[in-house]
């Protein structure tokens, strides 16, 4: 499941991943954010994965990387930090990383507490 709230003071998209998330739930929370005209085109935002479960495989990183690109098209810049707590989460969340970044718009990265992630997007 995926929850979300953008918060107006800091305008980050704030992210709840939680129990099994599938590809699905991935690919239609992007296009969730591709399709709203709200949010700040630089857009900053903070995922917590810690109690949830990656249920997709390595290989459906592409279509997520494809969505991703998709999305992209709509915004300035968008920096995500994602955080993470179980070996499996966090490989696939470095896998991910490696293959979104070659998109200039777009940086990515994995934390292992909120207060790392928050100041990380504090400086973009």
């Amino acid at each position: 499941m995926i929850i979300s709230k953008y918060n107006q003071q800091t305008e980050i998209l704030e992210t709840e991943f939680t129990k099994d998330v599938t590809l699905d739930e991935i690919v239609n929370y992007i296009t969730s954010i591709k399709e709203n005209e709200i949010y700040h085109r630089f857009l900053k935002i903070k995922i917590n994965a810690t109690n949830s479960n990656f249920n997709f495989s390595v290989n459906d990183l592409k279509t997520i990387v494809i969505e991703n690109d998709k999305l992209l098209e709509k915004y300035d810049f968008i920096s995500d930090a994602i955080i993470v707590d179980n070996p499996r989460t966090t490989a696939i969340s470095m896998l991910f990383q490696k293959l979104a970044e070659k998109n200039d718009k777009f940086r990515f990265n994995v934390f292992s507490s909120d207060e790392g992630a928050s100041a990380w997007l504090e400086n973009y």
